[in-house]
């Protein structure tokens, strides 16, 4: 298993917008160091919490500061661009980070961003799937592609660079309830993006979004790959259970608030008036805050309700704790949740088990070697 952070990001709209996009950049490379595999960057336009109006610029800046993590858009938010462009920059982005990209595309999350194009609600999903075959084409034909509607206009379009990456680099769908994501995944042999994991409705639609995958992919002579499956998912991590619950004072009510009052996104509903019972919420399987072992055991939880496994789990990042304490949050899961799905320290457990078993014998057979080597020390001093 692969693990990452999807960054959408959150913070509150008092907060220095400079510094906190600085601390975003911040906690990347940071992530990068402890050896995360992806950072995905989301795109939105309103509602003040979400800052990040365009994940390409964010990722060359994140890809300055990082040397091996994957960056990726979650989401570019298709039905906003002209594909076109949307393909012209991330192969920009492909060359100039050496195959370090990842596309995420989606409907787009916030209704009052697409109100500002004049967009509403319903035209979102139709829209994508519009847009996301010409993009395809583009990405990965040579041979121009026209298409005429009432909002898009292309007349023998083609890239004007070809990919660095060979032969794409990875494309991914959003889903969160709606089966259309994990459909339109499998039409193209794309990656799905479950941000459903994160909330209620999620817990019930994973083994459902996978096999709408699998028939699509079926119809349409593509692979369903589980190794491209994503889910997303809540957590904040310390060395007790108590000092995680002290850690989430400082901004969890904040983040429920935005989606309780302020974005209408209500396919992350979240319940809860007080803190406890916002950290009962999250930690009633939908999450956790909490130690590293309740963490290993919310993972395995939705590897078993996945029907067959995941490939990447992304860790929804947030401002729940200060910067100090979600560094220290994401260096425990790296140290201690990562290696138990990881073949790398499956196999340091299995030798220190093995070591355990055969203590006794071995440790009888150090002191007789030490004892024969003064023995024979004492018969040449004799001599």
């Amino acid at each position: 298993m692969k693990f990452g952070i999807f960054m959408a990001p959150f913070h509150a709209p008092g907060h220095n917008p400079t510094l906190s996009l600085e601390s975003d950049l911040d906690l990347i490379a940071h992530l990068d160091r402890l050896g995360f595999d992806e950072a995905w960057v989301g795109e939105h336009h309103s509602a003040g919490s979400e800052i990040i109006a365009s994940p390409e610029i964010f990722i060359m800046a994140a890809a300055a500061r990082t040397a091996r993590i994957k960056l990726g858009t979650g989401v570019v938010s298709l039905p906003y661009h002209n594909p076109l462009w949307v393909a012209e920059r991330m192969v920009l982005l492909d060359h100039l980070t050496r195959g370090r990209v990842m596309l995420g595309v989606g409907p787009g999350a916030l209704p009052t961003d697409a109100a500002m194009l004049g967009l509403e609600p319903p035209q979102m999903r139709p829209l994508l799937e519009e847009y996301l075959p010409i993009l395809v084409h583009l990405l990965t034909r040579v041979d121009p592609i026209s298409f005429e509607s009432t909002r898009l206009t292309l007349k023998d379009a083609r890239l004007h660079l070809r990919p660095y990456s060979d032969p794409l680099f990875d494309l991914a769908v959003a889903a969160v309830a709606s089966p259309s994501g994990a459909m339109l995944a499998g039409r193209f042999g794309a990656g799905l993006l479950s941000l459903g994991a994160t909330v209620a409705v999620g817990m019930d639609v994973l083994a459902h979004h996978w096999t709408v995958q699998e028939q699509e992919a079926a119809t349409h002579a593509q692979v369903a790959d589980r190794s491209k499956w994503r889910l997303v998912g809540l957590m904040h991590l310390s060395e007790s259970d108590h000092q995680a619950r002290e850690d989430v004072s400082y901004g969890m009510e904040q983040w429920f608030r935005y989606f309780q009052d302020v974005a209408a996104f209500p396919q992350m509903a979240v319940i809860g008036s007080k803190l406890d019972e916002m950290i009962d919420f999250v930690n009633n399987g939908l999450g956790v805050v909490g130690t590293p072992d309740r963490m290993v055991d919310q993972i395995r939880s939705l590897v078993a309700q996945s029907n067959g496994g995941f490939g990447v789990y992304l860790v929804l990042a947030h401002n729940w704790a200060n910067p100090d304490a979600t560094k220290r949050s994401f260096e425990l899961f790296a140290r201690h949740v990562m290696p138990h799905f990881q073949s790398s320290g499956s196999g340091l457990q299995a030798h220190a088990d093995r070591a355990h078993a055969t203590r006794a014998g071995h440790a009888e057979k150090q002191l007789q070697a030490v004892a024969e080597a003064t023995e024979r020390y004492q018969r040449e001093r004799g001599r």
